[in-house]
């Protein structure tokens, strides 16, 4: 038994906002060699897939690669799927699914972010309001922290939100 899974992505990290090309990288093994990336928006739409060299038959090998996105996400929130492609034909194995946020559906273009911390009194509205001039772009702020906020009316003081430049 080993102690490796056949794909692991060590980045982007779970709930990671990331950009266009989304770099991606990890470790991995599988037939030939030979497996892939996709990125599709939360309705699972397409945006970009690419083909992956690493390692091979019991071999783990590294990998970095860019996924360039074939426009601006529609959804805020999405995925990106590292897989293999049976030998056997039985469709795509060894899949690992990482949730994460496109930055140029939140901000386009899309620089990285800043981190806030919560005050007391404090609303998603009053923050949009600080750093972007306009309360009416708390949903902004609201889709880069849904890892960590549920609710819009819900934040609490000594959180750490994350606001896209």
């Amino acid at each position: 038994m080993t102690a490796y899974q056949p794909i692991t992505v060590r980045q982007p990290a779970l709930y990671d906002i990331v950009d266009d090309p989304v770099a991606v990288s990890g470790v991995g093994t599988g037939f030939e060699g030979t497996f892939a990336a996709r990125v599709r928006d939360a309705q699972g739409h397409q945006l970009g897939q690419v083909t992956i060299h690493a390692g091979g038959s019991g071999i783990w090998g590294n990998f970095q690669v860019g996924i360039a996105l074939s426009g601006v996400p529609g959804t805020p929130q999405g995925m990106l799927e590292v897989y293999e492609v049976s030998a056997a034909g039985a469709g795509e194995v060894n899949k690992v699914t990482v949730l994460v946020t496109f930055g140029r559906a939140l901000l386009n273009p899309y620089h990285g972010f800043l981190e806030h911390t919560v005050a007391q009194g404090e609303t998603l509205s009053a923050i949009a309001g600080r750093y972007y001039g306009n309360v009416n772009l708390w949903p902004r702020v609201f889709e880069a922290n849904r890892h960590i906020l549920l609710d819009a009316n819900r934040i609490f003081i000594g959180q750490v939100l994350r606001i896209p430049q």
